[in-house]
């Protein structure tokens, strides 16, 4: 069974670390999203879940004006040319539906499958925003917490 949200926090909050979450309707794409970010402080980002064909998983982050190249991002990672995992793939490997991909998912990632590539632009940002396992809300996170 897969991490709740609720999960999700109480984890965090073990680890001691703070985060503010906002509800909001669901948002799927970047573009929905966008209008969040003239009311929420801090880096908006964009999550891709990708595989390459050697069943490799990958999870990119960046922030969510950042132009990532994936016709040629399999040369930056050393891998197979990539593409994006399926929906069942992402329920199964990290627990969340497509629309509510998140770094915060790897929670669910018990098996450490996944690879997870962190943009150094959105790794600069002092706060940074990620849906929390559902795409209803956004939680802000420090960056160095992230990383905890």
């Amino acid at each position: 069974m897969p991490a709740s949200r609720q999960d999700l926090f109480e984890h965090l909050a073990r680890l001691g670390i703070l985060t503010e979450t906002v509800e909001h309707e669901a948002v799927f794409t970047v573009q929905e999203s966008a209008r969040l970010e003239r009311t929420l402080p801090g880096g908006h980002t964009k999550n891709l879940f990708l595989k390459d064909k050697k069943d490799r998983l990958f999870l990119v982050v960046a922030l969510s004006r950042a132009r990532i190249d994936l016709k040629n991002l399999h040369r930056i990672l050393d891998s197979d040319r990539l593409s994006f995992g399926r929906p069942e793939l992402l329920l199964e490997v990290l627990g969340v539906p497509a629309g509510s991909v998140t770094p915060f998912a790897l929670i669910n990632d018990t098996q450490r499958r996944v690879t997870v590539i962190l943009d150094a632009d959105m790794m600069r940002q002092e706060q940074l925003n990620y849906h929390p396992l559902e795409n209803t809300a956004t939680t802000n996170i420090a960056g160095e917490d992230l990383l905890r």
